[in-house]
């Protein structure tokens, strides 16, 4: 990787400066953004259902990671993550749903603008929350745009840009029938063992993939104006989710398909393409990547780190040894339910502070079909995955069980690995700050107001939807 020599001295307030070398080409930023979009949810990998032309078009031509996580398994707390290259829980109440995001932490879109780029928004940016609660004047992604080409109307050819777009799908509500009507085949749908095999459970995964595909045309719109504009080549296009599928057991959980996101990154004029990465890649270290990229140092509060240098690498597979783990987690996603998680290729560690049953799913056809036949024999077993008691520990051997369905925390023969687990997940967590483990300032998490002042985020999304089909 080419090196980033980065002079640092104050430029109107701000303690960084811009490399001179990157400089001369700093490059566009494009980064899109699915509500509830999860892990594995895209042709590129191995999906044979969905269709994601566009998402495959930027892995093909770029770079798909296969263990790209979200902090936080809920959109404030993840999206807020995103925005600042900090965990969730160092947020105070930017960690709670609802909630808002103090302006006192720095968010990377700032700090693109007053290095001279044009910022802009289209769609869901932080949220949902009420940001003026929190002393912002605009949303932490940016100002809003009705689309990427009303905004590049207003950029000079010379100035570089930064583009979040948001796409409300495919968040619930969704159009009964939808996908069937679109052409999926529910027949063909794979359901993970803890989802009922019935048609209603299979349908509404059809509807979620419908909406997976609204979200990849856009996505695929985006890329032709880029392409029309002479843009493609020095733009960093970066298409992933906020937190895994609307399903039981999935979203709000600690478990893969809550917290593992797809990841596909592209950058013609400098990242060797056609690269699958192994790296555990989170979110949050999306800030310090871009303020890298763009030729500007991480600030110091940042707890993630940059991953340019993954991305400009020639390789494939693992790339930085150390990049062997991530650790994920939640507060609360409706209720208080605080739980943390490390995880490796090999393991998945759970600890929850309030051990007990969690139920916390957007209501749908799944979840209330599972709901109403949980006394059913047939679906004993997967009711008690959903919705049954969490112990104080759960440990997971994922090259055995990687469904994470068989609890192994009691297990003699993976004590040492659990003891291991538990004391790297805590000492990362006092190294970051976490409240909850220093046992100070958790008052801002189980206080924190739920606004319902910027309902803009989720309240109008089934009207945005509808009109979308039109």
């Amino acid at each position: 990787m080419r090196s980033l020599l980065v002079c640092l001295f104050a430029i109107s307030g701000w303690p960084w400066a811009i490399d001179s070398q990157a400089s001369e080409a700093r490059p566009n930023i494009l980064f899109c953004i699915a509500d509830d979009l999860g892990w594995p949810t895209a042709g590129a990998y191995g999906d044979a259902v969905v269709r994601t032309p566009s998402f495959d078009r930027i892995a093909r031509e770029g770079v798909l990671f296969n263990h790209a996580y979200v902090a936080a398994p809920s959109c404030t707390p993840s999206r807020a993550s995103i925005l600042t290259g900090r965990m969730f829980y160092e947020l105070e109440e930017g960690a709670i749903l609802w909630s808002f995001l103090p302006h006192k932490y720095t968010v990377f879109p700032d700090l693109l603008e007053k290095s001279g780029y044009a910022v802009g928004l289209t769609g869901k940016g932080w949220g949902p929350g009420d940001y003026r609660v929190g002393g912002f004047a605009r949303n932490p992604a940016g100002p809003a745009y009705k689309n990427l080409t009303d905004f590049l109307d207003t950029v000079p050819a010379d100035q570089p840009f930064f583009f979040w777009y948001g796409d409300h799908n495919p968040h619930r509500p969704y159009e009964a029938g939808s996908g069937a009507r679109s052409g999926l085949n529910a027949a063909e749908v794979r359901l993970p063992p803890w989802l009922p095999d019935h048609d209603v459970v299979r349908n509404d995964v059809l509807d979620y993939y419908q909406e997976v595909e609204r979200f990849d045309h856009q996505v695929g719109e985006m890329l032709a104006t880029l392409e029309r504009r002479g843009l493609s080549q020095n733009t960093l296009v970066v298409v992933t989710g906020d937190n895994g599928w609307p399903f039981p057991r999935a979203k709000a959980y600690l478990y893969d398909r809550g917290v593992h996101v797809p990841l596909a990154v592209r950058w013609p004029a400098k990242v060797p393409n056609g690269r699958v990465v192994d790296d555990f890649i989170s979110l949050a270290d999306l800030a310090p990547t871009f303020l890298q990229a763009a030729g500007l140092p991480p600030f110091p509060e940042m707890s993630a780190r940059s991953a340019l240098d993954v991305l400009l690498s020639d390789r494939q597979g693992r790339i930085d040894p150390a990049r062997d783990r991530v650790v994920v987690g939640l507060e609360k996603h409706g209720p208080l339910f605080p739980m943390r998680s490390l995880r490796t290729q090999q393991h998945s560690y759970i600890r929850y502070y309030t051990p007990g049953p969690y139920v916390c799913t957007d209501s749908g056809p799944a979840l209330e079909f599972l709901k109403q036949h949980a006394s059913d024999p047939q679906y004993q077993q997967m009711a008690q995955w959903c919705f049954g008691e969490h112990p104080a520990e759960e440990l997971y051997d994922l090259a055995q069980d990687p469904d994470e369905l068989h609890n192994l925390a009691a297990d003699p023969a993976y004590a040492e690995v659990r003891s291991r687990m538990a004391a790297d997940l805590e000492k990362y967590l006092r190294d970051t700050g976490d409240p909850r483990v220093l046992g100070t300032g958790t008052n801002k998490f189980e206080n924190a107001p739920r606004s319902n002042a910027n309902k803009s985020n989720n309240a109008k999304e089934p009207a945005r939807k509808k009109a979308q089909r039109r």
